[in-house]
């Protein structure tokens, strides 16, 4: 049965009051005033928050108090329909945590791809192909047969003290580590950034993050107690010029950055850039977060310094993993920074988990002092670079004119702006059906406008696959382009259902 057309309802996230309460409140009118009448069936959830640009968690509470109120019943395999009948009267003061917690606006990300999709440009994680299994299970083993009742015992939040040690030994043979320095080992990157905002970020404080950024990056702030500011990101990284002004205009108290192949972006800011932006944090007293989880991944040109190791000040803090390179699972990341802040990070870890996992700690040491981890590394190097090479040659060969894209020279993502007015949020679902999988641009945004955009992850796949998957997307942006501009050519707008 065909779900029933629905107008736009006219919702506003400004009010104070919950939009999912907003959304069913609507559908309440509707279904009382007969536009939705007994047995109608509504929009599948997935459907219905494409259509209105809301999070699919925002939807399905909605539909879940019509259900609760007697207003439509759901059924498994077939969807949610329309009852008729009224809502029983409440109990007095009912409890209801979907009113308590409100659903999940800002860390939601897009439902994952249909399954069948051949090629998936949406993740980022390393090709299933080149995980080092048996160079891996040996690292296991013989971290266990030597260290077996130390990784078993508590540890220190600071993290295993012999991955400590060497971390903060091959820091000082990079050059990054400075005389009050010291090392924490976190629960990968994503900890780092969480212990960081909850030590140096106050009510009310505003941090300046690229523009588009990796949405987990973004949402540890904007759910945290200060307020989020972009700054945009071009292809030679940060713009340094609006970050001035918005050092100037905003006074914030911490900056994020990933000067080595951002995400999503793939942009690095080559060596006078990055002398700037760190004058500009000194004269401002500002600290800055240097997220370098992409730096081994460099397929052609030269590295560029590390800010930590051009820095003077002491303000860099210096947050590092091997995830992107090997073995996402193990969630092994760290921070190198100030002394101080190191200890007031290890406190607040303490209270979070009170250590990283230490077979991990262990095994990853273990991998990397065997001289493995270097291995493993010139091999995803030269596949990276055969890949970027595929992805730059398909993008150039595919995408509809009109179309401009970033030159990455490592990384894993690429950045693709199409053609107004093709919209690649709205596009997505087509784009599956096509057995191609992307990340549209409005999942990265933080103050502009992205939705001609996308992110392109192209590490796990092989080059033929990437040409193939990069030519399925150009034919569906073509073919979108063709069917929309005879249509403005007429004069004529599609209709809103």
């Amino acid at each position: 049965m065909t779900p029933v057309p629905l107008a736009a309802p006219a919702l506003d996230p400004g009010s104070g009051e919950p939009l999912y309460q907003q959304l069913a409140a609507w559908l309440r009118g509707e279904i009382e005033q007969g536009r939705l009448r007994p047995g109608d069936r509504l929009p599948p959830t997935r459907e219905l928050s494409a259509r209105l640009g809301l999070n699919r968690a925002t939807v399905a509470a909605a539909y879940e108090i019509l259900e609760s109120r007697g207003l439509i019943t759901g059924q498994v395999g077939r969807g949610s329909f329309v009852s008729g009948a009224m809502e029983p009267a409440p109990p007095a003061d009912p409890w209801s945590w979907e009113q308590r917690l409100g659903p999940e606006e800002q860390g939601a990300q897009l439902d994952p791809p249909a399954a069948g999709v051949e090629f998936r440009f949406d993740s980022s994680r390393p090709a299933a192909e080149l995980f080092p299994a048996s160079e891996f299970r040996a690292a296991c083993e013989e971290a266990l047969r030597h260290q077996t009742r130390r990784i078993l015992e508590l540890g220190s939040p600071l993290g295993y003290g012999p991955l400590r040690q060497y971390l903060l030994e091959e820091s000082s043979r990079l050059g990054l580590l400075g005389r009050a320095d010291d090392l924490i080992v976190t629960s990968g990157c994503q900890q780092a950034f969480d212990l960081l905002e909850r030590v140096l970020v106050g009510p009310g404080d505003t941090v300046l993050v690229e523009d588009p950024i990796y949405p987990g990056l973004r949402n540890v702030f904007q759910t945290g107690r200060g307020r989020v500011s972009g700054v945009p990101v071009g292809s030679a990284g940060l713009d340094l010029d609006a970050l001035e002004r918005a050092i100037a205009r905003q006074r914030p108290k911490l900056l994020v950055v990933t000067p080595n192949f951002q995400n999503p972006t793939g942009a690095t800011m080559p060596e006078d850039a990055r002398r700037r932006l760190l004058r500009l944090a000194e004269a401002a007293r500002l600290p800055v977060i240097e997220n370098d989880i992409y730096g081994d991944l460099r397929y052609r040109g030269q590295p560029q310094p590390a800010l930590k190791e051009l820095d003077r000040s002491g303000l860099v803090i210096r947050i590092k993993s091997l995830s992107k390179l090997a073995f996402p699972g193990l969630r092994v990341g760290w921070i190198l920074a100030s002394g101080a802040l190191i200890r007031r990070l290890a406190e607040r870890k303490q209270l979070a988990d009170l250590h990283s996992d230490q077979l991990a700690q262990a095994v990853l040491l273990r991998f990397m002092e065997s001289g493995r981890m270097e291995s493993h590394r010139k091999r995803v190097v030269r596949a990276g670079a055969a890949r970027l090479d595929a992805v730059l040659k398909a993008c150039e060969a595919f995408l509809p004119p009109g179309s401009d894209f970033t030159r990455p020279e490592g990384g894993v993502n690429l950045w693709a702006t199409l053609p107004a007015p093709l919209d690649t949020a709205a596009l997505l679902e087509r784009a599956a059906a096509r057995g191609v999988s992307y990340l549209p641009g409005r999942v990265f945004a933080v103050d502009r406008d992205a939705r001609h955009a996308l992110r392109l992850s192209y590490a796990g796949l092989d080059p033929a696959h990437i040409q193939a998957g990069i030519e399925r997307l150009g034919a569906l942006f073509r073919e979108e382009l063709g069917q929309i501009r005879p249509v403005r050519a007429a004069g004529l707008a599609p209709a809103l259902v």
